[in-house]
């Protein structure tokens, strides 16, 4: 008797499944009780995401170039570039360093921070967060410095109370597979908050993620973003699009900036130098996996892109 497996239709959301790359990794959590006054310097972290929840209180949060942010009960803010930024007790609180104040050390991912001169409480959980994939990447690099999720109403609050809940639980339980789970949690939150962003933003219905949403260029990019190695052809994307050629060619460059085999060649560039700076496989494996028939052809496309041969950017990551 043959097994039979359900696989629900990959293509059927193709922005859902960038989202679905966005897979993250090295998470930290910090829980923290601060009273007034206070403040916290957070320094930059390359390519790192960080977001705040305020649980209780308020705080202000400043980043150089944008407006302070007034942070009340509820309030979660996402910073998908890393950049530094201060929380603070009043916009004109003194900040100090956040490697300067100690914590206590509840696990290896998780920490609890007492801060403070004793006045008016203000608790918050906060998180730094990696991510993987190169499309995750650029979905990150078209988001604004900040993200903020409004303090929740009774009905859309429950999951993010339960989410923080969770997190707190597996940190202080330390149970096998605790910092799986918490990785997976803090995928939630992040998302949410791109959720949120992508429902109401006016950008997020432009160039690419507007391409990612078309019924029918979006399909051939997720088609592209997981089989790059496939010789694509125009008549092949098109036929997929169940668009001509001309028509096909028009729209995926009028709605992504650039025509598809310009995309795909650069997209499997890109795949190709994270799993040289990642990995350990050979040139030409990778080479192999981002489609090309030689190591020499890979060679010099990676070069004319990235300015450096594909063994050398391996070494100065190294």
């Amino acid at each position: 008797m043959t097994d039979i497996h359900f696989q629900p239709s990959p293509l059927s959301d193709p922005l859902g499944e960038v989202l679905h790359m966005l897979r993250l990794t090295g998470t930290l959590y910090c829980r923290a009780e601060m009273t007034a006054p206070w403040g916290i310097v957070m320094p930059d972290l390359v390519d790192s995401m960080m977001f705040v929840i305020v649980t209780s209180g308020q705080s202000w949060l400043k980043m150089a170039g944008e407006e302070p942010v007034l942070l009340t009960q509820g309030s979660m803010v996402l910073l998908p570039h890393g950049k530094s930024y201060e929380l603070l007790s009043a916009p004109d609180a003194a900040p100090e360093p956040l490697f300067d104040i100690p914590v206590e050390k509840i696990g290896d991912r998780y920490e609890i921070m007492r801060h403070g001169g004793g006045g008016a409480v203000t608790r918050a959980t906060s998180g730094v967060v990696q991510f993987d994939s190169v499309a995750a990447k650029r979905l990150v690099s078209l988001l604004p410095p900040v993200l903020r999720v409004d303090a929740w109403d009774v009905d859309d609050g429950d999951w993010l109370r339960s989410t923080l809940g969770l997190i707190a639980r597996e940190a202080s339980a330390m149970r096998p597979g605790g910092e799986t789970v918490m990785t997976r949690l803090a995928d939630i939150l992040v998302i949410q908050a791109i959720r949120a962003w992508l429902a109401r933003a006016p950008e997020a219905n432009l160039g690419w993620l507007a391409a990612l949403r078309d019924r029918q260029i979006g399909r051939t990019l997720a088609l592209m973003h997981r089989q790059p190695e496939r010789d694509w052809s125009l008549v092949d994307l098109a036929g997929e699009a169940g668009m001509s050629r001309s028509a096909f060619s028009a729209r995926f460059t009028e709605l992504v900036g650039q025509p598809a085999a310009q995309y795909l060649a650069q997209w499997r560039l890109h795949l190709a130098r994270a799993q040289l700076l990642e990995g350990r496989d050979s040139v030409g494996a990778v080479a192999r996996r981002a489609g090309y028939q030689s190591e020499a052809a890979f060679g010099r496309a990676f070069k004319q892109f990235f300015g450096v041969p594909p063994g050398a950017a391996r070494k100065l990551a190294a």
